[in-house]
């Protein structure tokens, strides 16, 4: 009887936090990101100017993110642009989590909703490539605050009336999305198609290949539950373990056609996902890296940074000045069932960037790069080692690459029974095998 009065109390503990974590990432006052006419913005590889050929080269005014000046320079170009990243919030109502009674990630998964959002990155490099371009990436309002409040309150209301009944059933997915315009074509069709199976593998069910059930499941195994605070390294080693699960399933749909070959036709053609966790400083973030970081967004293969503020992650994806641009996952959402054909994608897109500047970035955070193939990394590793030359003798670059193997160097030597143990260092004895389009290092 005392246990099983305990678990009704645990469980209504968990029921209310669920709901105050709704309300307190729900009701969030969003104002608009300002952006300078005079500068570029770098998004992913790619470069965007906000000045307008008869603007006067001496303007001081800065962009506000609005619909009515999204008409100058290439605005409407990075706008659409942007909206296209998939973007993966907090979320509610959905089936319990592994090991679990909580049915929200709010106030604990941002780290992994960030992992996930840099692991669809490359997805959508992989099988749409760089340049794709959701249809209806123009068609989303921005999230002002009129827009989070409203949103907020009727979420409020239906979590509290959900506790008081003692269910929690997902609420309005909103309006589905519209329909592909007839005659665009057959490869605009498999986009979409492409696009929409990809948001389905991180839905929040045990049954997505990527969704937070599963990476939270794999935490079990690196001492992580439910609810704890999952860092930029520790996500960066679940999403790489994640790999295995994966290959075990329903295998993603294959490159358009006008995309290379599946990595199992040439041994060399192989795609490789590559997660580097860094420091970058002591307990805040050295400004000698600050450069260092504008190079690596700068790149077309990089596929963002995961980490943030001290205990608040996000996902960095570009920069402008000393600025840096992110996508926020700390923003609650209801369940949506990606099992259904027409599930609603417009909770999936944010068109509403964020900035903020470099000097408040967390040092620890996870580096993510994509090669197509074994050309294609030869070429990313020469022009990373220039990048990653340090300006004076005495600095040392962010991190290096080395030829051969993790098995030829022994990483485990000198090391405890006790720290062998720990899930981030393998045996360097131990094979790699793998299997399917990627390779996670």
């Amino acid at each position: 009887m005392e246990n099983k009065g305990s678990d009704e109390v645990e469980k209504l503990k968990t029921k209310f936090l669920s709901v105050w974590h709704n309300v307190k990432y729900s009701w969030a006052l969003k104002s608009k990101t300002a952006f300078s006419r005079n500068s570029p913005v770098l998004l992913l590889g790619k470069c965007y100017h906000f000045k307008s050929d008869d603007d006067d080269g001496s303007t001081e005014t800065c962009y506000e993110a609005s619909d009515e000046d999204f008409i100058v320079g290439d605005v409407d170009a990075f706008r659409k642009d942007f909206t296209s990243r998939v973007w993966l919030t907090y979320r509610s109502e959905f089936p319990p989590l592994p090991g679990s009674t909580l049915t929200s990630d709010c106030g604990w998964g941002c780290m992994l909703r960030a992992g996930q959002m840099m692991l669809a990155q490359a997805l959508i490099l992989h099988f749409l490539g760089r340049d794709w371009t959701w249809s209806e990436a123009l068609t989303l309002q921005p999230l002002d605050t009129e827009t989070w409040t409203t949103t907020a309150a009727k979420r409020m209301v239906a979590s509290l009336e959900a506790s008081l009944h003692g269910s929690l059933r997902p609420s309005d997915h909103g309006p589905l999305p519209q329909a592909l315009v007839p005659g665009s074509g057959a490869e605009a069709h498999a986009q979409e198609m492409h696009h929409r199976a990809l948001v389905s593998w991180f839905g929040d069910s045990s049954s997505a290949q990527f969704g937070l059930h599963r990476l939270v499941h794999l935490g079990l195994t690196m001492r992580k539950r439910a609810g704890d605070w999952y860092g930029p390294a520790v996500v960066a080693h679940i999403i790489k373990e994640e790999q295995t699960y994966a290959e075990r399933s329903d295998a993603p749909p294959p490159p358009l056609n006008n995309q290379p070959a599946s990595a199992s036709a040439l041994p060399d053609s192989r795609a490789v996902i590559i997660l580097i966790p860094v420091r970058l400083g002591g307990e805040k973030t050295n400004p000698e890296y600050f450069d260092f970081t504008k190079s690596i967004l700068s790149l077309e293969y990089c596929i963002g940074i995961i980490g943030g503020k001290p205990k608040q992650a996000c996902y960095f994806v570009g920069f402008q000045d000393d600025s840096l641009i992110y996508m926020d996952p700390h923003y609650c959402q209801s369940f949506v069932d990606v099992s259904t054909s027409d599930f609603p994608l417009q909770s999936y897109h944010c068109p509403s960037p964020k900035k903020m500047p470099f000097s408040k970035m967390d040092p620890s955070c996870t580096i993510g790069f994509y090669s197509r193939s074994i050309q294609d990394y030869e070429r990313i590793s020469q022009e990373l080692s220039k990048v990653l030359q340090p300006s004076a003798k005495d600095k040392y670059p962010a991190f290096t690459f080395m030829q051969g193997h993790g098995r030829d160097y022994d990483l485990s030597a000198g090391l405890t029974p006790e720290k062998r143990e720990w899930p981030f260092i393998r045996d360097p004895r131990r094979t790699v095998t793998t299997a399917g389009d990627f390779v996670l290092l």
